[in-house]
């Protein structure tokens, strides 16, 4: 895991260049800006949920996310399907849990989508990751109730059972496949203030999982930078507003040099 600022510089260089199409089966809340965000970072994003036209359009994707915050029973059954096909395919996979503790659906969702598919990156808060092993812990709807650190041994031990790689996103990321673990420390506070960043945060995993085959690497780079991006928006707007707008704006401007130097990946 040396040279992970050189990484990420040649990930994002590569995802401009490649612009690969990201396949999302998403929540309302975030379908339109975490698309905008894949456009301003390079991607191409499609949000199709459509039982009868998942399996084709994963077929052309560079990777697959999945994200469970509007969940319903036909979506999650999509889900499966794409997911299954993806897996077929080798097709990267990432899963966003989003709420998972919060109700007994998301939970079992979340959990399922992991059972029957090839999950390549688990991203969630570290409740919802909790959540996924201890049966009583608790979110508080799908904001985290529980640090990094506590989650910390957890998703080690999670990530070796799964054979996946966790990332636990907060203050401090931290990112791990049960052997190797890395903390990303990119950020800025208003991140906290606008609905979803995290979702936007698995986003860019998922761009970066198309060009890079190392699912640690590929999610410590891609998580530095929309750290990066947050900081980058955070000196220039001084509300959520304006935030929302700036982040954008930054995901589209930030240079591969500029992430190369900006990076804050430590390896553990």
């Amino acid at each position: 895991m040396k040279n992970l600022s050189e990484k990420a510089a040649r990930n994002l260089a590569a995802v401009r260049e490649k612009k690969p199409l990201i396949h999302n089966i998403t929540n309302y809340v975030v379908m339109n800006y975490t698309a905008n965000a894949l456009l301003a970072m390079g991607a191409s994003p499609v949000m199709a949920h459509a039982p009868n036209e998942v399996e084709e359009m994963v077929s052309f994707a560079g990777a697959l996310v999945l994200n469970i915050g509007t969940l319903t029973d036909d979506w999650i059954a999509s889900m499966i399907k794409a997911g299954k096909k993806a897996s077929s395919l080798k097709t990267p996979i990432i899963l966003d849990p989003v709420g998972s503790g919060a109700t007994s659906l998301r939970t079992d969702s979340a959990k399922k989508i992991i059972k029957e598919t090839i999950i390549s990156v688990l991203r969630g808060n570290a409740s919802e990751i909790l959540s996924l092993r201890n049966n009583d812990s608790k979110t508080k709807g799908v904001d985290s109730i529980h640090s990094v650190q506590e989650a910390a041994q957890t998703a080690k031990i999670l990530a070796r059972e799964l054979q996946t790689t966790l990332a636990i996103t907060g203050q401090v990321d931290l990112v791990t496949n049960g052997e190797s673990t890395v903390s990303v420390s990119n950020g800025h506070p208003l991140m906290a203030c606008v609905t979803g960043t995290g979702c936007t945060a698995t986003v860019t995993i998922g761009a970066f999982l198309a060009v890079d085959d190392d699912p640690v690497s590929a999610t410590a780079t891609a998580l530095s930078y929309f750290g990066l991006a947050g900081e980058v928006a955070g000196k220039k707007a001084s509300a959520p507003g304006s935030f929302m707008i700036e982040l954008l704006d930054a995901l589209y401007t930030i240079t591969p040099e500029e992430l190369r130097d900006g990076c804050k990946i430590k390896e553990n």
